[in-house]
């Protein structure tokens, strides 16, 4: 796997690259998802504020506790009959 993330990009195709380079890095730290979210109708106007979010620190931490919320409700479903 590490073989195939190292070899260069030209020698195949972009998804295989990608691909690679993901399992990699999954192997090598905490598992991850990337989103792409376009922004919601009828918020065209807010676009700057929109994009700002990609590196805004406090939008991270919002998501992540979204996260954590999910999974632990997820995970008591799963435990009630």
């Amino acid at each position: 796997m590490v073989k195939k993330w190292i070899e260069s990009r030209d020698k195949q195709p972009e998804g295989e690259y990608e691909e690679a380079k993901r399992k990699f890095e999954m192997a090598m730290g905490k598992p991850f998802i990337t989103l792409s979210l376009e922004i919601p109708i009828g918020f065209e106007g807010f676009s700057n504020e929109f994009l700002k979010l990609e590196k805004d620190y406090q939008f991270h931490e919002e998501v992540k506790d979204l996260i954590k919320k999910r999974l632990l409700l997820d995970s008591r479903r799963k435990k009630s009959p």
